[in-house]
């Protein structure tokens, strides 16, 4: 009997599917208030949002120094609120955005000076946050008070939070005790405010008021972000924390009304320069601190992340990574003193000694530039 000939046609190739666009504008300020942009993002798409909000200063009148110069104080107009009711009911329109369009295991952080801090930890609370910590920033330089009525303000506040009581977050524990020369990180912090090279400015006057130094934002993001974590900065000013995001290879979004800072921004970021992959590794291993970590000359600049270091003799070498660990060309890694000690095989080393740079043509110890930096930083 014969049968059907059933004739086989050639399947058709299988068209791969194109990665989906992200519907988010990945490294890129956007212009506009800040609630209204939030609310245009999608839901639980950032993993951390750094927020430096207004502070509501309400100062009154010109603030002069001892010698009849002028303070560059805060005057503008996006500081200025009618009454506490309307900074309040601003503060919980942008903090709900904010809780909106965090991931679930996402985090927040907010600073703000004894004007509004404890006003908006309230709100934090209120919507639903979960705080992890209060971490105080210690100014190593700040303004004295010129008028000499108050004690000198010398800090301002961090509110560390979660989503909630039992969401899960990111902390990298062990790179905060490696850039802390293996102690635990407190949460009391030391940095000097922005000034030299960082502070941008224009025609000799400071382009935003409230820079933030590089160095704060650093340890934020090395704390509780990954490679490729997406961070939103709802108050982006001069863009410090999309150029720290990008050197540490961090995606960001910067929201930010104000043309000036935005132009600003844009230049500053254009010229930050991504970290090499390896010098992003991080780890951790037992050591103690001296009075000043080694992690504090990586954050600070001093030290960048990716520079070669050798010992006198130029027998070993090793990278300086992003935590403020070291990694030989030999492959060990571990902090300044740890891997001195791997590399020459005895119990003890004095990384600060041990560990040289090349400065001026020639090889220095790094705790040269431990002494720099304190030098740089006494009131």
């Amino acid at each position: 009997m014969g049968g059907v000939r059933t004739i086989a046609r050639p399947r058709p190739a299988r068209q791969e599917a194109a990665p989906p666009a992200s519907p988010l504008p990945l490294d890129q300020i956007i212009q506009g208030d800040c609630i209204a942009r939030m609310r245009a993002l999608p839901d639980k798409s950032v993993d951390l949002i750094f927020a430096d909000p207004p502070y509501n200063l309400q100062l009154g009148g010109e603030l002069f120094r001892p010698d009849g110069t002028h303070v560059d104080a805060v005057t503008d107009d996006w500081d200025k609120f009618e009454s506490l009711k309307t900074y309040d009911a601003f503060t919980r329109a942008w903090l709900a955005e904010a809780h909106r369009v965090l991931k679930d295991d996402g985090a927040i952080w907010v600073i703000g000076s004894y004007h509004n801090i404890f006003r908006v930890g309230v709100a934090v609370q209120d919507l639903g946050f979960w705080i992890l910590n209060d971490i105080v920033w210690r100014k190593a330089n700040p303004m004295p008070n010129f008028r000499g009525t108050r004690f000198t303000n010398a800090h301002e506040t961090l509110i560390w939070a979660s989503k909630g009581e039992k969401a899960k977050y990111t902390f990298n524990y062990r790179s905060m005790k490696t850039l802390n020369d293996e102690l635990q990180m407190r949460s009391d912090w030391e940095f000097p405010i922005c000034g030299g090279p960082e502070r941008l400015k224009k025609d000799g006057h400071k382009v935003h008021p409230t820079q933030k130094p590089e160095a704060l934002l650093y340890r934020v993001l090395l704390a509780c972000t990954k490679p490729g974590d997406v961070v939103l900065d709802p108050f982006f000013g001069t863009g410090t924390t999309g150029a720290v995001a990008k050197r540490l290879r961090r995606r960001w979004i910067g929201i930010e009304r104000e043309d000036g800072y935005i132009d600003a921004a844009r230049a500053r970021i254009a010229a930050a320069l991504p970290l090499d992959e390896s010098a992003i590794a991080t780890m951790q291993s037992p050591r103690a601190q001296p009075k000043v970590a080694f992690g504090t000359l990586v954050e600070t600049g001093y030290l960048a992340p990716g520079t070669m270091l050798s010992d006198a003799k130029r027998r070993f070498q090793a990278m300086v990574r992003v935590d403020g660990s070291l990694a030989s060309v030999c492959g060990e890694v571990g902090s300044i003193h740890k891997l001195g000690c791997i590399l020459q095989g005895t119990p003890a080393c004095n990384g600060w000694t041990f560990w040289h740079h090349e400065a001026d043509g020639r090889l220095q110890p790094i705790d040269t530039l431990r002494q720099t930096y304190l030098l740089a930083t006494q009131p």
